[in-house]
């Protein structure tokens, strides 16, 4: 059986930094995974995302499966061939979408509306397992229950009872399917809310079933900043020290750096392709809004201190003008900006990890993007 062989490089505190090996390959940790949904990131090809050095992408196991259909992703090479990316995959479950959709739930699984045709559509612990080894995922996330940010406290402990239940079955599928456990790894998923009594429960739970790395889901949906490094504080020390940590769906870098700090490895969120799409630039001085008045006669790059941005050619007023007259390429440049500087701002994270400096990289990262 593969699993994810994580090796620890550095330690600052209870951050880490080291890689990750699969059957696939390796990546580098703490990292940023971009967000794929239906086997592309918004306005980018592969080869784009090879250009930015991107390690690890994330594709959604609830669209691929509705369109084109997970039978034809792996009749055209699994998504590593039908997308013609070389790199790492990790799949969703579909669990965002018991969330997002409110489907009707119950102990075997959940039942959907399609988004594109409105059938009905069934996905059970098992189902997810089938659906991501067709997909051809590296890691494969096992389904779970994620309460709203405003669940009350029984709905939250229904939500990780479920998540339990279907850990447990997902795994058992997993490990009986009949060639999954040789290509991929499956990662449990920590649920709980804020209430940091359930976090631990649902970690203690999790980690007695058994993966080959471990998700923090179920945050950044909405809470306040304080309770939710609360909640993954009560539940990160409890996580294997020898296995991935993955902070499902954010991507800010305040709670990234945060979040390194207090032990996690990996992110994925659409955080800056969405703000790119929109016109909204990070930079080292935090972000801005590209259609404001005031860029419309600048011959500034996006962001001066980042000379090697794929977008840092063209002046801000020139990006100005694509975005205000709604042409594709702003959407695109922007996407590709976001992104490179959300990676590059990874290899500082690593680097401070190595140097045992990130409460300086913190300090620093509060200032500008409180």
């Amino acid at each position: 059986m593969t699993a994810a062989v994580f090796a620890v490089e550095a330690t600052d505190g209870a951050a880490r930094t080291g890689t990750v090996a699969t059957a696939r390959g390796t990546f580098s940790t703490p990292c940023f995974m971009p967000v794929g949904t239906r086997g592309a990131v918004r306005h980018l090809d592969s080869s784009d995302l090879e250009a930015l050095g991107v390690e690890v992408v994330l594709a959604n196991t609830y669209h691929l499966m509705l369109r084109p259909g997970a039978a034809t992703v792996a009749g055209l090479g699994g998504i590593h061939g039908f997308a013609r990316w070389s790199g790492h995959v990790l799949t969703d479950s579909g669990g965002y979408q018991i969330y997002s959709l409110d489907p009707q739930v119950d102990d075997d699984g959940a039942t959907f509306a399609s988004v594109y045709d409105g059938s009905r559509c069934r996905l059970t612990p098992a189902d997810a397992v089938e659906q991501q080894a067709l997909i051809g995922a590296d890691i494969a996330m096992v389904l779970d229950v994620c309460p709203s940010a405003v669940a009350e406290r029984p709905v939250v402990q229904e939500a990780v009872r479920r998540t339990a239940l279907w850990a447990r079955r997902g795994r058992d599928a997993f490990l009986a399917h009949r060639d999954a456990p040789q290509r991929q790894c499956q990662f449990g998923i920590v649920q709980g809310g804020v209430d940091t009594g359930l976090r631990r429960e649902s970690a203690e739970r999790t980690v007695e079933i058994g993966f080959d790395g471990y998700a923090v889901g179920g945050l950044s949906v909405g809470e306040e900043r304080p309770p939710m490094l609360e909640a993954l504080e009560a539940c990160t020390p409890l996580l294997p020290g020898d296995s991935p940590r993955y902070f499902m769906g954010l991507g800010d870098p305040v709670g990234i750096v945060e979040s390194v700090a207090r032990g996690i490895d990996m992110f994925d969120c659409v955080l800056p392709t969405r703000l790119g799409r929109h016109g909204t630039v990070l930079s080292d001085e935090g972000r801005y809004n590209l259609a404001a008045a005031r860029h419309a006669n600048s011959d500034e790059p996006l962001d001066p201190s980042f000379p090697d941005s794929p977008a840092g050619r063209w002046p801000r007023g020139y990006l100005r003008h694509l975005l205000s007259t709604r042409e594709p390429t702003a959407a695109r440049l922007i996407t590709l900006h976001n992104l490179a500087w959300l990676l590059r701002f990874m290899d500082q994270v690593r680097a401070a990890v190595r140097t045992g400096t990130l409460d300086d990289l913190r300090a620093a990262v509060a200032l500008k993007w409180a």
